[in-house]
């Protein structure tokens, strides 16, 4: 599953709560090859879109207590590939660092940019209106990516710039987070951090 690096950023964990049973593979140079289940659909569907845009190798498996409601699946999901994508980047040096993108689909725009600062920030505005989205429910979507990024610990803005159907909105933003993170964790060709203090990593 793993694609063959040399200096390989890959990672895999589990992480096991009374809640939630996960398992993450991830390799940061991939091809955009995923296997997700998460046991809620249109959650597979946007980690899966943000796998392929991001050229992510990644196979997520979760069980969790799904007959009480989304909320510890989707949070804790997220907790775990923050985690995992952290693990796997390593000592942020030779990066770009920053990333950004606009995606569209169809009638939505979506922007994302982010910065592997080593600083847990998410500033999140997605602009949907639905309860839910097949079994997700719409709160839980920024509340996913804002998961993600304070457990890797990089800043992240994602904001739906237009847009009328939340499902088009949801998955550009996916979309775009998928492509800023490749590229600021794209090698710029030196060994450099790139940071005027000389560190990244808390």
């Amino acid at each position: 599953f793993f694609a063959d690096n040399t200096m390989a950023r890959q990672a895999s964990m589990a992480r096991k709560t009374k809640e939630t049973d996960i398992s993450i593979e991830l390799d940061l140079d991939g091809d955009g090859t995923s296997d997700i289940n998460t046991g809620i659909g249109f959650l597979d569907h946007m980690i899966s879109a943000m796998a392929k845009h991001g050229r992510l190798n990644l196979k997520v498996k979760c069980v969790g207590d799904l007959h009480i409601d989304d909320h510890h699946t989707t949070e804790d999901v997220g907790i775990a590939l923050g985690q995992c994508f952290k693990q796997a980047l390593g000592e942020p040096r030779g990066i770009q660092r920053f990333g950004e993108a606009h995606c569209p689909l169809d009638e939505a725009l979506s922007r994302c940019v982010i910065d592997i600062s080593g600083r847990p920030s998410a500033h999140l505005d997605l602009k949907l209106t639905r309860e839910k989205i097949g079994d997700l429910s719409c709160e839980m979507i920024p509340h996913f990516i804002h998961s993600f990024a304070t457990a890797a610990y990089i800043t992240c803005h994602v904001d739906v710039l237009k847009g009328t159907n939340n499902h088009h909105m949801s998955e550009a933003s996916f979309k775009a987070l998928g492509v800023a993170l490749r590229r600021a964790i794209a090698c710029d060709g030196t060994n450099l951090v790139p940071s005027t203090k000389g560190v990244l990593n808390v």
